[in-house]
C-alpha cells in the first residue's frame, strides 16, 4: 500500500470516527445515527468523490469528435505516462481553470473550463494537462476528491449539530447545570472549530502536491515553460472572473483557486494553493529538471 493510500484509509477512519464522536453528544441514539452518517459519508467520500468534483463544475463529457485536439492531447501525454486514458469533460465556466478527479487512474476524470479553452494555447494546454495528469499518476486524485469530501462533511455535521442544538437543545444533557454547560462547549466547538479543521486539512493537504506535480508535469513533456505561461494568464483571470457554485471545500481540486475572484471569501486565508508566483519561478528555473 503506497503513503497515498495509507493516506486515505486515515482520512476515511478519521470521518467516520468523527460522525460518531459528534453523534455521541446526543446520547446512545444519536451514537448510532452518527455510526450510520458516518459509513454513509464514507462510502460516499471514496465511490462518488469523482462525480460531486464534475456536478458541482456542471462539467459535461466531450467526444473526440468533438473536441479531437483536447483528446490528441491526452493521448500523447497518457502514451508518455503509461496510463490509461481518463474520461475529459468540459465546464462552461468562464473561469479558466482545470482539474482531476477520480478514485484511480483507471476511473479518472479530467475537466477543462471554456475560459482556459479561450485564453491559453494548445501547447500551454498540454502543460495544465500534463499537471493534472500528474495528480492521476502519482494517486493524489483519490485523496484529493476524499479531502473535499471530508471538508464537506465536516462542514454538514457541524450545520447539523447547530440546528440540532437550536431546536432540541433542551433534551441535550438532562444531567444538571454541570453537564449542559459541558454539552454547550462540545456544540461550540464542533460548530466552529470543525469547519475551520475541514480547511486546515484540505491547505496542509493540498500544497506540497502541487509542486509535485508541476513538476512531475514538467518532466513528462521535458519543459516548464507551457505550464508556466498557462499558470501567468491563468492567475491573473481568476482574480477577475468568479467561478460561481463551486463549494470552498472542492477548491484545492483546482490548478489555481476558483475562489480567488470571489471579494468577500475567506479563500485566501485559508488557500489549498502554494502561491503561484513561486509555481511559476520554480518551473522557469527548470528546478523541475533535477532529480533528488
Amino acid at each position: 500500500m503506497n503513503r497515498n493510500n495509507i493516506k486515505t484509509v486515515v482520512l476515511l477512519g478519521a470521518l467516520g470516527g468523527l460522525c460518531i464522536g459528534i453523534g455521541a453528544i446526543f446520547g446512545r441514539g444519536g451514537l448510532i445515527i452518527g455510526l450510520v452518517i458516518g459509513l454513509v459519508f464514507v462510502g460516499a467520500s471514496y465511490w462518488f468523490s469523482d462525480t460531486v468534483a464534475i456536478k458541482a463544475a456542471r462539467a459535461v463529457p466531450v467526444s473526440e469528435a468533438q473536441m479531437p485536439q483536447y483528446y490528441e492531447i491526452v493521448r500523447d501525454l497518457t502514451t508518455r505516462a503509461g496510463m490509461p486514458m481518463p474520461r475529459l469533460y468540459v465546464s462552461p465556466a468562464a473561469q479558466p481553470n482545470a482539474f482531476a478527479t477520480g478514485r484511480n487512474p483507471h476511473h479518472a476524470a479530467v475537466a477543462v473550463t471554456q475560459g482556459i479553452l479561450q485564453i491559453c494555447t494548445w501547447n500551454e494546454l498540454r502543460g495544465v494537462l500534463a499537471h493534472e495528469l500528474s495528480h492521476v499518476r502519482n494517486r493524489d486524485i483519490l485523496i484529493s476528491s476524499i479531502a473535499a469530501s471530508i471538508a464537506m462533511g465536516i462542514t454538514f455535521l457541524a450545520r447539523m449539530v447547530a440546528w440540532s442544538s437550536f431546536f432540541f437543545g433542551g433534551a441535550i444533557g438532562g444531567g444538571g447545570r454541570r453537564n449542559e454547560e459541558e454539552n454547550i462547549l462540545a456544540l461550540l466547538a464542533t460548530i466552529i472549530l470543525a469547519p475551520l479543521a475541514a480547511m486546515l486539512l484540505q491547505m496542509a493537504l493540498s500544497r506540497s502536491r502541487e509542486y509535485e506535480a508541476d513538476r512531475d508535469g514538467a518532466r513528462l513533456i521535458g519543459d516548464g515553460e507551457p505550464l508556466a505561461s498557462a499558470l501567468v494568464k491563468l492567475e491573473t483571470a481568476a482574480g477577475r472572473i468568479p467561478m460561481p457554485g463551486v463549494p470552498r471545500e472542492m477548491a484545492g481540486l483546482f490548478i489555481v483557486n476558483p475562489l480567488a475572484g470571489r471579494r468577500v471569501s475567506m479563500a485566501n486565508l485559508f488557500s489549498d494553493h502554494p502561491p503561484t508566483d513561486k509555481r511559476i519561478a520554480r518551473l522557469r528555473s527548470q528546478e523541475w529538471a533535477h532529480r533528488f
